[in-house]
């Protein structure tokens, strides 16, 4: 059996506003016991602030404890180097 992955589709601005449902869906997936890998979808984020760093560490510290991959896909122009100036490519894939 291949191993299932969540998908989670993120806005065009990730900021504290889109903390709820960011929660939501990753505690979702969390729970789901086929669940192997989460990919955090970028491709539509221009925009993320401080506290989108915030929910990327926890996810990373909540997915580690259960032994689930996460990784970023299609980030892109200033979201792309925030996530490599926050060094999120040490906790995560980006690709």
């Amino acid at each position: 059996m291949a191993e299932a992955i969540a998908v989670i589709r993120l806005p065009n601005r990730f900021d504290f506003s889109h903390h709820k449902l960011f929660f939501q869906h990753t505690e979702e997936a969390l729970v789901r016991n086929e669940i192997k890998a989460i990919e955090i979808d970028f491709s539509q984020v221009q925009y993320l602030d401080s506290s989108a760093l915030g929910m990327l560490v926890l996810l990373a510290k909540k997915s580690s404890g259960l032994n689930i991959s996460v990784s970023i896909k299609g980030a892109q122009g200033t979201a792309l180097d925030i996530l490599m100036m926050a060094n999120m490519s040490k906790l995560y894939s980006i690709n």
